[in-house]
């Protein structure tokens, strides 16, 4: 089955970017797109104590959005399809997810030069974060022409297991001419044995098997998130790879907030990759994980703030 991947689209410059980047990434692995478009994002259904008519009056007046969009669709140069919806809600991402079981979302990185599409941009990456699905973060200098060819990969001491949605970074690992290099960042000392475990993490888990070996680099800085921006900036890579574990809610909070600050400020495009830690269950369907999205979101998404 040819890998999908949803693009959140509009028309202006950022969306526009992140189709086209999106396509070209398709393109190379022989995959597809899903255009979706929303007007907002939201825990809760706005609608739910509205008459029906009017989300169908405001689905009416999109219907010319669609219709641009499926022209859009038709100058890119993989399968696309075109998806309208009002809101993103946790139910809707469940929907999308259980019909075209995408690889990962692609999203444009949140400007905070347009707070109200930041604002949105940005409570779409954190409702799908909370939900554990992959995303895709593009800011505005991306290169548009080509998939990435120097990835880093972000990796600690601890062992993980790589989910079905590991499929689409071992496709990305294996096209001609692509390097992988597994960053370790430290705090306070230079840890070569931690260097060599989250090379050793990354192997065990069959992330990159069959591949050539990684190359390992080593940074020390006393802020994770802007150690990796370090390392991003030596290793010249085009893409980064954070492992999203699955963790309990208040010891999550943390690395939450790194991967936001990343997600952010990173000059280069950051894939989210949900993960389990070894020796946990896999990761529930989405189904089972409502609820503990409106949970954590719930808190974390008041006023619709900007990932910070």
């Amino acid at each position: 089955m040819p890998l999908t991947l949803v693009v959140f689209a509009s028309f202006y410059p950022a969306a526009r970017h992140a189709v086209h980047y999106a396509d070209a990434v398709a393109q190379a692995l022989h995959g597809r797109l899903v255009l979706l478009h929303v007007n907002r994002a939201s825990l809760f259904d706005p609608y739910e104590f509205i008459a029906a008519g009017y989300q169908r009056q405001e689905l009416e007046r999109q219907a010319g959005t669609g219709a641009a969009l499926s022209q859009l669709a038709t100058g890119l140069h993989s399968p696309t399809t075109v998806e309208i919806a009002t809101d993103l809600l946790p139910v809707v991402a469940e929907d999308i997810a259980s019909r075209h079981r995408p690889a990962l979302f692609v999203l444009s990185q949140p400007d905070p030069a347009y707070p109200a599409t930041a604002s949105m941009a940005s409570a779409c990456a954190e409702l799908l974060r909370a939900g554990n699905y992959p995303l895709l973060v593009l800011p505005p200098a991306a290169p548009a022409g080509q998939a990435p060819r120097r990835i880093l990969l972000a990796a600690d001491r601890e062992p993980f297991v790589p989910g079905p949605e590991a499929g689409f970074l071992r496709e990305l690992c294996a096209l001609p001419g692509t390097e992988v290099v597994v960053a370790h960042i430290s705090s306070g000392i230079e840890d070569d044995e931690g260097c060599a475990l989250a090379l050793r993490a990354v192997q065990a888990s069959g992330l990159l098997a069959g591949l050539p070996p990684p190359e390992l680099r080593g940074y020390e800085h006393a802020d994770f998130g802007a150690g990796l921006l370090a390392a991003v900036a030596d290793t010249q890579a085009d893409l980064v790879v954070v492992l999203a574990r699955q963790r309990s809610y208040w010891g999550g909070l943390f690395h939450r907030s790194v991967t936001g600050q990343l997600l952010t400020h990173s000059p280069v495009p950051v894939l989210v990759l949900p993960v389990a830690v070894a020796g946990t269950a896999p990761t529930a369907p989405p189904s089972r994980r409502v609820a503990s999205v409106a949970h954590w979101a719930n808190t974390m998404l008041a006023g619709l703030a900007p990932a910070a």
